[in-house]
């Protein structure tokens, strides 16, 4: 199933819907390109992945480079609603240490005003 992408903001985060695979090739390329563009516009970003069924090498690879976009821009990507299966390849590869992972978006959302507020 292919990558499908949309957004909706909540206060200043903006918050991308996956739905499909984030496999290497166009849907590693679309969502590389759909994240750089909203951080030109937004600084706080939350990646819900409740609908991605499949996660492979490449697709971890670009939430990293996504990631160090943001965090060289002064934003932040934080992860919401994980699916077992991309759960499991982020503990496998122990990039859960590196990003800051929530059960729902509202609690990734309410991260990012209780740090803004610190």
């Amino acid at each position: 199933m292919a990558l499908k992408l949309s957004t909706r903001t909540a206060g200043n985060v903006t918050i991308v819907y996956c739905n499909g695979r984030i496999v290497f090739g166009d849907e590693t390329a679309m969502l590389r390109d759909k994240i750089k563009g909203l951080l030109s516009e937004t600084r706080q970003i939350v990646l819900n992945l409740g609908g991605v069924s499949y996660i492979d090498s490449g697709g971890l690879g670009t939430l990293v480079g996504l990631y160090t976009s943001a965090r060289g821009a002064g934003g932040d990507i934080k992860l919401a609603n994980l699916t077992k299966r991309v759960d499991d390849q982020l503990q496998i590869t122990k990039l859960v240490t590196i990003f800051e992972v929530y059960d729902g978006e509202d609690n990734a959302v309410a991260a990012f005003q209780k740090s803004a507020s610190a």
